[in-house]
């Protein structure tokens, strides 16, 4: 008899029906002890073994401490504890760890081409090597060339985090320093937004469903907001993020990503080039970004923080409003928002249709006073999906009333299947698949049309901790309005018992 999935399948159905299976890879990790090493990387190694997901593998950490074996081991151990997930049994975490080998960085190129030398002769076959550079951008030319120089090219992929670069210069001379030493197929510029299972489903809902594509245009679109504000402060990463800013880190990397997955046309199939010539089509669309049609925000004390230029102009928030030049969306405006410090923690896409034209409804009968309706996306862990609309209230007479259709990932039982992003991205790098990563052409478009607003920024405007921005952010939609705070919440889930 058939019986129910083990881990391994359950998760294995989160990644495709005819997701390839990864050959053995020796994982190095550059940052291994950073924070983004602690909090995701290690963890989620840790669950993809534990689930069935990982090839035979072997992870080489490097760092600039000078630590061993039995070091590194202690630390994941301890990040693993502290961050992942509790169901993994205590026998996967010991196996885990027995995987885990250590070199620092400034031991220099001989040291760890030996290091991966000996993880490589412990597993099956020729491994692969999959690089991940888990370090500040200003740091990855000099990992690149200290790869070349310890030859861990051949059979290999490169993982980059963001930013790739701060301008266009820059990331035109990061992109050549690359492909100097790896092929354009084996670079994996990462953006763990387009890893979540939301921001996958934003594909499937358009180009899997007949009755939303055909109003998916101008002629039904009033306009569009992303918005991911962010109650934390930067004081664990100040020294980044004075020289970032909230429109480097965010935009450019994440929510320009996101406009591309609402914005492209239908790829000819589901395949890493079809995909990715359309996410770059719409950044060839996009207009310049038109500083006078950016809010740049400063969180009051960020200045005070340790790390900070008592000077500093750098932005912890920035709203913007933007249009994709195409026959589908001409003038359709696309509104960004992101921030520190801000009033709530979300990332929602919110579509918002056109209004009738013309109403036969009679006065004070409600409609139109709660605003258009709305699909809205939410790329949070509980994957919700939300459309708003009028509907009549029971009674005698016709008054209307907003509504809403709310779907949640809880609804589908497959809640416990879900990868977290960096886990599925990690995957992907495995086997090669590139559907999810930026290419260079769309990164270093991506530049091109910020240069505007790099070469001659708006003045900071301050705000205040807990708020939702800068009061000018009002202007930037009028007449429109910006959808959160949200005039009503999500519903949550209904306990066992409920009817």
């Amino acid at each position: 008899m058939a019986g129910a999935g083990g881990p391994a399948d359950r998760a294995r159905s989160t990644v495709g029906v005819e997701a390839a299976e990864p050959e053995p890879h020796v994982v190095v990790l550059f940052g291994a002890t950073g924070d983004l090493a602690r909090r995701k990387l290690l963890p989620g190694l840790l669950h993809l073994q534990a689930a069935g997901l990982l090839p035979p593998c072997r992870v080489v950490g490097t760092a600039l401490e000078d630590l061993g074996d039995d070091g590194f081991r202690a630390l994941a151990q301890a990040a693993c504890e502290r961050f992942g997930r509790p169901e993994v049994p205590l026998e996967a975490r010991q196996a885990f760890l027995g995987c885990l080998r250590y070199v620092p960085t400034g031991a220099g190129p001989e040291a760890l081409a030996a290091a991966v030398g000996r993880a490589r002769e412990e597993l099956p076959g020729w491994p692969r090597l999959l690089h991940y550079l888990s370090i500040p951008p200003q740091a990855m030319a000099a990992v690149v060339d200290l790869l070349a120089r310890a030859k861990l090219v051949e059979r290999a992929r490169i993982v980059m985090e963001k930013p790739f670069g701060t301008d266009l210069a820059s990331a035109r001379a990061l992109n050549e320093v690359v492909h100097r030493v790896f092929e354009e197929s084996q670079v994996f510029r990462i953006d763990h937004f387009l890893g979540k299972e939301a921001a996958l489903n934003i594909l499937a809902f358009r180009f899997a469903n007949g009755l939303f594509e055909p109003i998916w245009n101008r002629h039904h679109i009033d306009h569009v907001q992303i918005d991911v504000p962010e109650t934390l402060t930067v004081d664990e990463r100040a020294g980044f993020y004075d020289r970032t800013g909230a429109f480097r880190d965010m935009v450019v990397t994440h929510l320009f990503q996101i406009l591309a997955f609402v914005a492209m046309e239908p790829p000819v199939a589901f395949d890493p080039p079809s995909i990715d010539q359309e996410r770059t089509k719409v950044f060839r669309s996009l207009r310049p970004i038109d500083p006078k049609q950016v809010v740049r925000g400063q969180y009051e004390g960020y200045r005070a923080i340790a790390g900070v230029d008592v000077d500093s102009q750098t932005e912890t928030f920035v709203a913007l409003r933007c249009e994709v030049d195409n026959w589908r969306w001409a003038g359709v405006p696309f509104f960004l928002r992101t921030g520190k410090a801000m009033a709530e923690g979300a990332r929602i896409i919110s579509i918002a249709f056109r209004e009738p034209p013309k109403s036969m409804f009679p006065a004070g009968s409600g409609i139109g006073e709660r605003g258009p309706d709305h699909l809205t996306f939410d790329l949070d862990d509980d994957a919700r999906l939300s459309l708003s609309f009028y509907g009549k209230r029971p009674g005698r007479g016709m008054a209307l009333d907003k509504l809403s259709l709310q779907f949640a990932l809880h609804e589908t039982g497959y809640q416990r299947d879900v990868l977290e992003a960096y886990e599925r991205l990690v995957l992907e790098a495995m086997v090669g698949d590139r559907t999810l990563f930026a290419s260079a052409e769309g990164i270093e478009r991506l530049w091109e049309l910020s240069a505007p607003l790099l070469e001659q920024p708006p003045p900071l405007e301050p705000y205040p901790v807990g708020s939702w921005g800068p009061s000018s952010i009002g202007r930037l939609v009028a007449p429109r309005t910006w959808r959160l705070p949200f005039e009503r919440p999500w519903r949550q889930p209904r306990t066992s018992g409920t009817a």
